[in-house]
């Protein structure tokens, strides 16, 4: 097993003094009359995040928060080789045998989505729940996001199932575990279930955006999927300008957001903003919530290499399931109806896996 280093969460305090100074001179855009959020982050709004911010958020607290579970950092192999160290959460569940899960988020999302539900996961017997549910929960950064290293170029989510995978069984010696994605995390799982079965146990996703393989043996497109992919294309062409500049030019993007604490909390909460409820007119989360997070991409700087994903798997090819690939886990579902892909048809979702 891997040499296991324990870490917490601690951040310069001139770091901290640099971003209070950053957000003390801000250089606001103008906005089109009634823009609401059709353009992208509200103005009124990000001028109110971005005052709490500056004046009333407690970076402290939220590390605090962040550090009252179990982190650590391990060297797994990447593509080539290549040595990356992953963080992680663990929170060891209650009971005799709590059954191992590994949650894994994605973008523009990071291990603090996890905070409030981890200790219901492993202890349910806190919370009114049954301890023979318990699980011991790893929750990591992906590579390239938060507090683990980036590979040394961009790769794709083949290679991310890799890595996790190999941070379950082999770093961490659990013989069977299940895994819960959203996002990124979705396909990640659902690669894990294709590529590396055999002590995968079960599959939980809240999107579900890998295309399965269609072929002239299977059934034909019906018509209700044919609405559905109508559906999906007419949402991506509103909501993916984004992806198609992850996937090619990040570089020249990561230079204002790497800089700009502003521009980094307007591209993320754009997007915590049109995936749960559009019609709201601000974002369904508090000040904290979203702030804890995008905290997390500008203390490390790794909103650059969180990007590289995009343009890994557009270069694996890793979208869709090839001939012959199929989860044959079981495979649940929950998907929220205002999320990135819009909930397929229970058809579709059978011809990705069980």
């Amino acid at each position: 097993m891997a040499e296991l280093k324990p870490f917490s969460v601690a951040v310069d305090d001139a770091l901290l003094d640099d971003l209070k100074q950053r957000l003390g001179g801000v250089r606001w855009p103008g906005e089109p009359s009634d823009a609401g959020w059709q353009y992208g982050s509200n103005l009124a709004y990000m001028k109110q995040l971005v005052e709490y911010w500056r004046d009333e958020f407690n970076w402290r607290q939220q590390e605090a928060a962040i550090n009252r579970f179990q982190h650590f950092i391990t060297p797994i192999s990447g593509e080539d080789d290549e040595p990356i160290n992953i963080h992680f959460i663990r929170e060891e569940g209650s009971g005799d045998n709590p059954m191992p899960l590994l949650l894994l988020h994605g973008w523009p999302g990071s291990i603090a989505e996890f905070l409030d539900v981890i200790e219901s996961l492993a202890h349910p017997e806190r919370f009114g729940g049954d301890v023979a549910d318990a699980f011991t929960v790893i929750a990591p950064s992906l590579p390239g996001y938060g507090f683990s290293s980036a590979p040394s170029r961009p790769i794709g989510t083949k290679a991310m199932a890799g890595i996790c995978s190999r941070l379950m069984t082999d770093a961490l010696g659990f013989d069977r575990y299940v895994a819960q994605g959203g996002d990124w995390g979705s396909i990640i799982a659902t690669r894990i279930g294709v590529n590396f079965p055999d002590r995968l146990k079960a599959i939980h996703l809240n999107m579900a955006p890998i295309r399965p393989y269609i072929g002239p043996d299977d059934q034909p497109i019906s018509s209700e999927e044919e609405n559905w992919i109508k559906a999906a294309r007419k949402l991506r062409t509103q909501e993916t300008a984004y992806q198609d500049i992850h996937a090619t030019k990040s570089q020249t993007l990561a230079y204002g957001l790497t800089d700009s604490p502003i521009a980094l909390a307007a591209w993320i909460t754009e997007k915590f903003h049109g995936w749960t409820d559009p019609s709201a007119g601000a974002p369904l989360f508090t000040f904290d919530q979203l702030l804890t997070n995008i905290m997390i991409y500008w203390v490390t700087g790794s909103i650059n290499t969180s990007m590289w994903l995009y343009r890994g798997l557009r270069d694996e090819r890793g979208a869709a399931l090839s001939e012959g690939e199929h989860v044959t886990q079981p495979l649940g579902f929950c998907l929220p109806p205002n999320d990135l892909v819009p909930p397929p048809p229970a058809s579709w979702l059978k011809r990705i896996g069980n």
